[in-house]
């Protein structure tokens, strides 16, 4: 099959064809012809080495002969170490080929299409490498006869190679020895393309690929003529009466060179991108190891751009109206907004509610300051233009919003690193730059700013902070288990103030049948009267909340007490509302506690729905309105005083050792334990 091809292509080109008078399509038509898949794989690097020094310092010697012919023996002395390279038998086979052309483009096309037959097996970038290597054989011994022309050997054969005569031909050298040079520059072009393609970069990411995969055979071809004629044209670098004119291969050269660099820089800027999204998404994913990684480093990863192509985007703060830096957020925690502008509404009244808690009292919990915890929102929008900004502009926003955002690389690696697919997101991000909780908005939807700091263990410690609530509820009565599966809000009551419960109980009953004032679909309401199933739940309910108290030991290590956790606070709280002289009661949603509430100030809220039911709409819920009202009806219902706990069956080490004061040298013993503000006054705030 190979050499049926081969023997149809060389009668084809017995019609001998002047490259320079057809297009360098039909070229192509005509070279592809030659070239099977790629099944010799060559490594062109260090044979690329070795041509390109031999043919250097023959560039040297011939330069030193135009400056001084005395001194030539004192050029291209080489001290490095032997480059080794994979031997080609046809290397030499090729050179002949080449230096027998004759002399003419129509001849230099011909041994170039018999060179690319034999070199049909190897990729484009071995064929011109070793064509290359090809001259550089015949190039390099006839300048390595210039440094030994003193002994009467050196001086024979420099006469018969016609090396006396070359500074005769100064000019035709220069001319020469430019058109090899530019040679060089094209193979370097197509080893450094090989590269590229070789680098498994996808064509989707840099497109202009496929512009230089058209164009590198075209320009493997005259850089393989070129290097015929440039072989050829050796034996009369002497031959002052010979005159060849290589400017047509020169100007060739040129015009091909710029446009495939033209494509070449275009890859080259489409892989760096490449390379810098790769590292801006190793930033993000917290996986950078030559430099520590913070939430700046993050953010600037994320949204700032190192390309000229786009424009650098506004920070804006919207507290003061004006302009931010990057660095605001450093050693801060950020609740990334990620959204479009579009069906919106309610992430934006979230946020705009949890901003407002973050500025209020206390200023810390769960161990962390309020005032650490910062909004950005990066909008993410097609194109903006007067519409679109109109839209932001219209949320008057509070926080740190990332205004005209169109860094295409950012958008890409928040699509892939944070899964956004047009969905509102909001993540947590701590101050060294890593994602505390992909998804702080279901925590902040479910708990608003109970759930701070709102980290994944959060919606854990809320879910299960009131378990043993619902678990001796559930056991109590077979009630509430139905009622809890519902998902509706329900108020669980009680008390020893007889006339409290029945209006209570009254109000909610009223509040029930105005369900159709509530304006959502999915609220619901329902209540259950602690004991209503048996009054003998009651006493057994109180004793086993007040002994889970008294088992939740607070011990001490190193002299440190040890922090109360979230549930012995809501254990405590429960207990002390249990003592409001009227009646206490719980809102829940399902099996989420919304609020616990004092007896006085519930029954107002609850009664006084009329006055407050306008404010409900899809962005406030019932529970947030109710919380609203009877903070106001606490305000003005609840008296400040101190709250006393008396405990029957105590544990012993949760108490101090007290000597008598007797002085009989024994520890008293503890009868009973009665707890009493010292003071006189105290705001037990259990919401």
């Amino acid at each position: 099959m190979s050499k049926q091809v081969s023997s149809n292509t060389v009668a084809h080109e017995k019609l001998l064809l002047n490259p320079f008078e057809v297009s360098d399509d039909q070229i192509l038509e005509r070279i592809y012809i030659t070239h099977f898949h790629c099944v010799e794989k060559y490594d062109v690097g260090p044979l690329y080495n070795v041509a390109s020094n031999v043919i250097k310092h023959s560039i040297e010697i011939a330069d030193s002969i135009k400056k001084d012919p005395q001194q030539i023996e004192e050029v291209g002395e080489e001290t490095g170490a032997l480059i080794s390279f994979q031997r080609l038998p046809a290397l030499k086979r090729i050179a002949c080929q080449m230096i027998c052309t004759g002399r003419g483009e129509q001849y230099a096309h011909q041994t170039t299409m018999l060179i690319l037959e034999q070199l049909r097996d190897y990729s484009w970038d071995a064929k011109a490498v070793i064509t290359l290597a090809a001259f550089a054989l015949e190039f390099g011994k006839f300048w390595q006869l210039a440094p030994i022309q003193r002994d009467k050997l050196g001086k024979a054969l420099a006469e018969l190679n016609s090396l006396h005569c070359v500074e005769e031909n100064i000019e035709h050298l220069t001319n020469f020895n430019r058109l090899v040079e530019k040679v060089m520059q094209v193979v370097k072009c197509i080893t450094h393309w090989k590269q590229m393609i070789t680098a498994e970069y996808n064509v989707k990411d840099v497109p202009s690929l496929t512009d230089t995969l058209h164009e590198i055979p075209v320009l493997a071809y005259w850089t393989i003529s070129t290097l015929v004629t440039c072989t050829s044209y050796i034996d009369f670098l002497g031959d002052k009466n010979y005159r060849y004119d290589l400017s047509k291969f020169d100007y060739k050269l040129e015009f091909i060179l710029k446009n495939f660099k033209d494509h070449e820089d275009k890859c080259n800027t489409q892989i760096g991108r490449i390379k810098d999204y790769l590292r801006r998404k190793d930033i993000i994913n917290s996986i950078e190891t030559d430099t520590q990684i913070d939430i700046v480093k993050f953010l600037e990863a994320l949204i700032i751009p190192s390309d000229s192509q786009y424009s650098r985007p506004t920070l804006y703060n919207g507290l003061t109206g004006g302009q931010a830096g990057i660095g605001e957020f450093k050693n801060k925690y950020v609740l990334l907004f990620i959204s479009g502008l579009d069906h919106i509404e309610n992430e934006i009244q979230l946020l705009k509610s949890i901003d407002e808690k973050l500025k209020e009292e206390p200023k810390e919990l769960e161990g962390y300051r309020k005032e650490d915890f910062k909004i950005l929102w990066i909008p993410i929008v097609s194109v903006w233009d007067e519409e679109q900004k109109k839209k932001l502009d219209a949320t008057k926003v509070m926080w740190y919003v990332v205004k005209e955002f169109n860094f295409q690389t950012g958008i890409d690696l928040i699509k892939e690193v944070f899964n956004y697919n047009d969905n509102p997101i909001i993540m947590l991000i701590s101050p060294e730059g890593k994602v505390e909780n992909p998804d702080a908005k279901q925590i902040i939807s479910k708990w608003g700013i109970d759930g701070f700091p709102f980290r994944k263990s959060d919606h854990t410690r809320l879910t299960q902070q009131w378990n043993w609530f619902w678990t001796e509820m559930n056991s109590l009565s077979p009630t509430i288990r139905e009622l809890i599966k519902r998902d509706s809000y329900i108020f669980i009551y009680g008390g020893s103030n007889i006339k409290w419960i029945q209006d209570f109980t009254t109000a909610v009953e009223k509040l029930k049948k105005n369900e159709t004032d509530l304006s959502l679909e999915d609220t619901r309401i329902e209540s259950y009267a602690l004991g209503s199933d048996s009054p003998k739940i009651v006493p057994r309910f109180w004793i086993t909340i007040d002994n889970l108290l008294a088992s939740r030991k607070q011990t001490t290590k190193g002299g440190e007490e040890v922090q109360e956790d979230s549930t012995t606070r809501e254990i405590k709280k429960l207990l002390l509302l249990k003592q409001d002289p009227h009646g206490w009661a719980i809102l829940t949603r399902g099996s989420q506690v919304k609020l616990l509430g004092h007896g006085e100030a519930m029954l107002r809220t609850v009664a006084e729905f009329g006055s407050w039911k306008g404010t409900l709409n899809s962005e406030v819920s019932f529970d947030a309105a109710f919380k609203v009202h009877y903070k106001k009806c606490k305000d003005k219902t609840v008296p400040q005083k101190c709250e006393h706990r008396e405990f029957a069956n105590y544990p012993t080490d949760i108490l101090a050792h007290i000597p008598c004061p007797n002085k009989c040298g024994h520890e008293m013993e503890v009868a009973s334990v009665k707890y009493m503000c010292c003071h006189g006054h105290e705001t037990n705030d259990f919401t």
